[in-house]
Parts: structure tokens; C-alpha cells; sequence
């Protein structure tokens, strides 16, 4: 459900380039939902995902690592 969700970022730009916030929630709610998962389950699972994510993809960035998935420069 995880890779469903790359479009649903949450991205904040300023002078040192983009920076990965999080999920859209409401929207990663909604594919779980619709994908017939458990709310509760979902609810407790994403943020923890979620939170790995974007210490991921925020590394990757400030490595300049370009041939990873991750928001565009």
C-alpha cells in the first residue's frame, strides 16, 4: 500500500531545495480504505511508515542522491 501512495507527498520548497513532510493522511486513509484495509490497522500502521519514508527520502536529498524515487529538484 506503501508505493500507492508516492503521489500523495506532502513537500515544502524553500532556498535549500524540497524538503519530504509526509503523506497527504486523509488521501493514505482513503487508498486503505478503498484497498479494503482495516482503518484501525491503518491508522496505527502509516505513521510509522510514514515516518521512515521520509527520513529516507530526506537523506537521499541531501546526499544528492538523483537515482533514487524521491521528490524532483
Amino acid at each position: 500500500m506503501a508505493q500507492r501512495l508516492t503521489g500523495q507527498l506532502r513537500i515544502a520548497t524553500g532556498v535549500g531545495g524540497a524538503t519530504v513532510l509526509g503523506w497527504d493522511m486523509t488521501a493514505a486513509l482513503a487508498v486503505a480504505r478503498a484497498l479494503g484495509v482495516d482503518p484501525l490497522i491503518a491508522a496505527e500502521c502509516l505513521p510509522e511508515i510514514e515516518a521512515v519514508m521520509v527520513r529516507k527520502l530526506n537523506e537521499q536529498r541531501a546526499s544528492g542522491d538523483r537515482s533514487s524515487p524521491g521528490p524532483e529538484r
